[in-house]
């Protein structure tokens, strides 16, 4: 293997081939026309516009990347995460091409890709399960006959799905079938498949997973595990490894349940089994993810493997590097998405330009990202921009490293999941462990972000549901590098400046170093004076 295409976009893309380089290995982008001045295509040594923004028309076309590796000598294609990563026909294609697909083999993809075969599958080495059907619900009536059976709440679940699409909970008959017309008819818009499932629901469950690797020659191990459990929408915000609530036993035991699923379809490369877990610690095969997953890196930062050269080693054909035993858990580590959402507004996407862009630094921290200042946030694409992964010797420690990255992660133009990131892991329930998949929707109110609120000197307006915080004038436009924050609970300003000296009421607020602010306190009676202008009138509250 000479020469690596990596077919995706974004911070992956820029992790792919960044082992690739260590290992003198040549790398291949493709890129769509709107991201042709991001980081990863200048990064590769080569690069190849495929298409149009949209992803059917650029990073989902099979024949369109496989054209592309062949006419620049790749002899291997690595699919990231997302877009085509678990398309079991694009691996067939990679290897009907004579290409290596580094990922597992067609048959792998096909049958963990399915819900009901990847039961059927895990069943055989009694991997624990929750009760439910083992076929697809043929219609109403037979689903009636089974939730007879298993009793409510259950779940209704599209067999290929993902990503909470195809997804219902119901909790009493009649509902039934009124939410299984939903979930056929989601279904089959997402996947092309109306195929759905039903199970018992585990009403407030913890989402883990186990993270394995094994080779083409037999040989498999487990990287342990990772909680994933604060979500919204059925989609992660913030990952740990190892999770707080496992005994030893547990996890060996969930280890190697992890390992018979992937031995059930002859799976080789990395790969993930998910569980999910009750308050009694009772676990149950929920999925595999037959691809690297975006929460990875917590994984290498505990064991010191890295996956993607094991992922490439094995598709080389090589043994794996290491053996179970050789695995320990060294401290604990957290990765919390930045996402281009406004955490204000249910988590909503945000689009616009990275004005400001300065990653968190020092020791402990590490940043996945895949954009620069300046660049714009496409609306075609998922809206994360960057994954802030930090690992210290305890929990604690962590906790309070990646509060510290929050608060040195300037972002400005986008609303970002980082504020509620700092949020949600002070609180006492993701301190204490005590928590599950419902965190955000039992503890989390958009107000508790209004704290510590920062205000970016723009010429727009800057508006919360409260009223108009502040009008900029037009003399304090064009001064980018003056802040000011806003804390609520002791009702004080602070000003930090990135320029030239500057009076702000009539107090110096000397120069800030260029990674981070100093903050200054300014006394505020009713306005706030930059240089003689007023700039900011006060409201009452």
């Amino acid at each position: 293997m000479q020469k690596i295409l990596v077919a995706n976009r974004g911070e992956i893309a820029m992790r792919v081939m960044r082992t690739a380089k260590e290992m003198g290995i040549k790398t291949v982008a493709v890129f769509s026309e709107a991201d042709r001045h991001m980081p990863f295509v200048r990064y590769a040594d080569e690069a190849v516009c495929i298409g149009p923004a949209a992803s059917a028309q650029s990073y989902l076309r099979m024949e369109k990347i496989i054209e592309v590796a062949k006419k620049t000598g790749a002899d291997a294609i690595h699919p990231g995460y997302g877009f085509l990563s678990e398309n079991a026909a694009f691996s067939k294609a990679v290897s009907d091409a004579g290409l290596i697909f580094v990922g597992p083999s067609a048959y792998s993809i096909e049958m963990m890709g399915s819900k009901i075969a990847a039961k059927q599958a895990a069943k055989k080495f009694n991997v624990p399960m929750v009760p439910g059907t083992e076929e697809p619900t043929k219609d109403i009536q037979e689903a009636r006959e089974i939730a007879a059976r298993i009793g409510f709440p259950l779940l209704i679940k599209a067999s290929a799905g993902g990503g909470g699409k195809g997804m219902r909970v119901v909790n009493e008959a009649s509902e039934l079938e009124q939410q299984m017309q939903m979930a056929k008819s989601e279904a089959l818009s997402a996947f092309g498949n109306d195929d759905v499932f039903i199970e018992k629901y585990v009403g407030a469950p913890r989402h883990i997973e186990i993270q394995l690797i094994g080779d083409q020659h037999g040989n498999y191990a487990y990287l342990f595990e990772r909680e994933c459990s604060i979500q919204r929408r059925h989609q992660k915000l913030i990952e740990e490894a190892p999770s707080s609530c496992l005994t030893p036993d547990i996890r060996k035991e969930m280890g190697e349940c992890a390992i018979a699923v992937a031995r059930s379809c002859n799976y080789y490369g990395a790969g993930t089994v998910e569980f999910l877990v009750d308050e009694k610690l009772n676990f149950y095969f929920l999925e595999m993810n037959t691809r690297l997953q975006v929460e990875h890196c917590v994984t290498e930062m505990i064991t010191g493997i890295d996956l993607v050269k094991e992922q490439i080693n094995v598709a080389r054909g090589n043994k794996l590097s290491f053996a179970q035993e050789d695995l320990k858990i060294n401290g604990h580590s957290l990765e919390l998405r930045v996402c281009a959402e406004d955490p204000m507004n249910n988590f909503l996407p945000d689009t616009g330009k990275l004005e400001m862009y300065q990653p968190p630094k020092g020791p402990g921290v590490r940043i996945d990202d895949g954009y620069e200042q300046g660049q714009d946030i496409p609306i075609f694409y998922d809206p994360m921009i960057a994954k802030l992964v930090v690992h210290a010797p305890t929990r604690e420690e962590a906790i309070n490293r990646l509060c510290r990255a929050i608060d040195e992660y300037y972002i400005q133009g986008i609303q970002t999941t980082l504020s509620f990131g700092k949020w949600a892991v002070q609180t006492e329930p993701f301190r204490t462990g005590n928590f599950d998949t419902k965190f955000i929707e039992k503890y989390f109110k958009p107000e508790y972000l209004m704290q510590d609120e920062e205000i970016v000197v723009s010429g727009k307006d800057e508006t919360r549901e409260a009223g108009n915080i502040f009008k900029v004038p037009s003399e304090w436009v064009n001064t980018p590098h003056l802040r000011i924050r806003f804390n609520r609970q002791e009702e004080k300003f602070y000003v930090a400046s990135f320029g030239e000296k500057t009076m702000v009421n009539e107090q110096e607020i000397r120069r800030s170093p260029a990674t981070q602010p100093s903050w200054t306190e300014v006394p505020v009676n009713s306005r706030m004076v930059l240089n003689g202008i007023v700039g900011i009138n006060l409201y009452k509250g």
